[in-house]
């Protein structure tokens, strides 16, 4: 099958995906922001791609405009696609590797990527993270939330590089850590380092002393939150 071809099946099953968590979801708005954000393309690159007000974009995403239709979920989401073809179909590609594995893949990460670089110490206020150790003062373009226990038992060792989109440059974070030693030996063992990592799910004072240890040698800023992970996701999300 030609690169092409390629691209094209991915896109229709991305578009499937898409489709479907926004028309289930119990907060439209919130997930198609979400998507959006994803991308990386502004509330006014998308609606002067649809040929709307932003504001239109905007009441939908915040709630205050009626959740939209099948019809105008299609548009918007073929907005996306097409806007992202149009810069070279780098997030379709990113995603591309999680439908290839059949969706086991998207179970056990979920991958942002920022259209402009953010602040550490910005990002780490959203979810009331505390520095465990390194310098937050550095910049990231996205994150990557893994579930901890699903990435142990499930994420096969070549899967791991994936996790990291199209940057190296993000947080990684873990969530349902119980010490955080096994998120960071895996850091470890691998050949790429993340921007920063955070453990969802315990205090600063819980962390394994192996976990601080390895951050300190491979110079990776370690953080933690005890915010619930539906919090954690939801304050991201509204960002």
């Amino acid at each position: 099958m030609s690169a092409g071809g390629d691209i094209s099946d991915i896109r229709g099953l991305l578009a499937e995906k898409m489709a479907g968590e926004i028309t289930l979801s119990q907060n439209p708005g919130e997930t198609l922001k979400k998507w959006r954000r994803n991308f990386g393309i502004t509330q006014t690159e998308l609606s002067n791609h649809l040929g709307i007000s932003p504001s239109v974009i905007s009441d939908y995403e915040s709630g205050r405009r009626r959740s939209p239709g099948i019809l105008i979920v299609s548009k918007i989401i073929d907005a996306l696609l097409t806007i992202d073809e149009f810069r070279g179909s780098g997030t379709t590609r990113t995603y591309s590797t999680m439908l290839s594995d059949g969706g086991s893949f998207g179970r056990i990460c979920c991958i942002c990527e920022y259209h402009e670089p953010v602040s550490l110490s910005n990002f780490v206020d959203l979810i009331d993270a505390c520095v465990v150790c390194g310098n937050a003062d550095i910049r990231i373009y996205g994150y990557t939330i893994i579930d901890s226990l699903k990435a142990i038992l499930e994420l096969l060792p070549d899967q791991f590089h994936k996790i990291y989109g199209r940057s190296t440059a993000r947080a990684l974070i873990f969530t349902g850590v119980s010490t955080g030693r096994s998120p960071m030996v895996a850091v470890r063992v691998s050949h790429l380092k993340p921007g920063a990592v955070i453990l969802q799910g315990i205090a600063p004072s819980e962390v394994d002393g192996v976990a601080r240890r390895i951050a300190e040698l491979e110079r990776i800023p370690l953080l933690a939150t005890t915010m619930s992970a539906e919090d954690l996701v939801n304050n991201l999300n509204l960002r």
